[in-house]
């Protein structure tokens, strides 16, 4: 072999040392978060190494986030040391809130990723380019804020999209406005919405046109007890021409409790909750049991819970609703959800929902016509209803995944 290409190619292995030596210094980050924007974090977090599965990092980065009274979220972001930092382990939490644009938040996040790897990056010994910037301190008594808004947040919404050809054409319009005001001690809530949906088919010179449009007004006030029980009331208020409602409304106290404390609900909840209270419908078509409008009683009942651990996470709920002046008027529902890591590299996600209806008291009793039923203008009896999905996935190759390639993604 001549010796120049024996020197290029002991440059080259020496090279790749050189640059495996630097990937071993730098903390190999698992980033557990569904709703950090990953490329912003990698082009603009150094000194680690982003690998793709939990069991290879140093240093695991697990987000629990919660929606908050502002509109925005409550971020909690669990380190937890790997390998030779596993004694190292705390958490960070931030609120967000609903002026905060998408850029804002990601900065936000990012600035207490960089709080948090501090002590990994002491430990490491590899403090390159890590600079720790603090305010200086005022002599003046710190001024607490008012809230102009007394804790109420307001929003206005509303969409539509319209598609066609030349022998159908629809369109879909909604609007929303809502108010919400959220303390530890109480939580109130109000939203108004109108949507219509309108299909018109052309047929052998003729238009076939569908109409189906909604209005509802919702209302609830939820007041803490202690950290396990809650009780409030729930109210509504509306029409819609496909479930046959000329006018509804619901009023329904409730109750209920939590087997663990409300703090841990980010991480665990188990709730049992009991509503009881008036149904009033007024039927655009007299219903199938021959009912122009009628005024009834209705309870409910319902066991939830929903674990999110390092893992993965579970939740799963049974609800049984039930009419009480014939109890033969009722729905029973399960469902469950879970996405789990098995082992290093495969997750399994399976989620189902079945519900048996025997509740349908608002049905029209005379006969569907085949436009209406192709067309989707009128709910129709049915025993049950019911969907599943069940997946997983598998990776394996490189551990390292930092590199960002933003070609050709839009």
């Amino acid at each position: 072999m001549p010796k120049s290409i024996l020197l290029v190619a002991l440059m080259l292995i020496s090279s790749l040392a050189v640059s495996q030596e630097k990937l071993n210094d730098n903390l190999k980050i698992f980033l557990d978060c569904n709703r950090c924007d990953h490329t912003y974090i990698k082009q603009n977090l150094s000194n680690v190494q982003f690998v793709r599965d939990q069991g290879l990092s140093d240093v695991h980065l697990f987000f629990l986030i919660q929606a908050n009274g502002s509109g925005g979220r409550l971020y909690e972001i669990d380190f937890i040391g790997k390998n030779q930092f596993e004694k190292i382990n705390y958490k960070l939490k931030f609120s967000t809130n609903t002026d905060m644009t998408s850029d804002n938040v990601r900065n936000e996040i990012l600035k207490h990723i960089k709080i948090g790897l501090v002590r990994y990056w002491i430990e490491n010994g590899n403090l390159a380019g890590v600079t720790v910037t603090v305010p200086s301190a005022e002599n003046e008594p710190e001024v607490v804020e008012k809230d102009a808004w007394n804790f109420w947040v307001f929003r206005l919404g509303a969409n539509g999209n319209f598609n066609g050809e030349e022998t159908n054409k629809s369109s879909n319009l909604n609007f929303n406005v809502s108010a919400k005001r959220v303390t530890e001690k109480n939580k109130f809530s109000l939203r108004a919405s109108f949507g219509e949906n309108k299909s018109t088919f052309t047929f052998d010179g003729s238009d076939i046109v569908a109409v189906n449009n909604s209005k509802s007004l919702n209302v609830s006030d939820v007041l803490s007890i202690n950290s396990h029980w809650s009780y409030g009331i729930f109210g509504s208020i509306g029409t819609s021409t496909y479930r046959n409602y000329k006018l509804f409304w619901r009023l329904r106290p409730a109750i209920e409790y939590n087997f663990f404390k409300y703090e841990q609900s980010a991480k665990k909840q188990l709730i049992l909750s009991y509503r009881n209270g008036l149904v009033f419908n007024d039927y655009i078509e007299r219903s199938v049991f021959g009912e122009d409008k009628e005024l009834v009683f209705e309870h409910s009942l319902l066991l939830g819970g929903s674990i999110r651990q390092e893992w993965g996470n579970i939740n799963g709920e049974v609800s049984f609703n039930q009419y009480l002046h014939d109890t033969t008027l009722n729905s029973l529902g399960f469902y469950v959800g879970a996405n789990v890591r098995v082992f290093k590299g495969f997750n399994v996600n399976i989620g189902g929902n079945y519900r048996i209806t025997r509740n349908q008291i608002n049905l029209p009793g005379g006969d569907v016509s085949l436009e209406e039923l192709l067309l989707q203008q009128q709910q129709l009896q049915s025993g049950y209803n019911y969907w599943v999905s069940i997946g997983f996935s598998y990776s394996f190759g490189s551990i390292y995944n930092s590199i960002v390639n933003p070609r050709f993604n839009f």
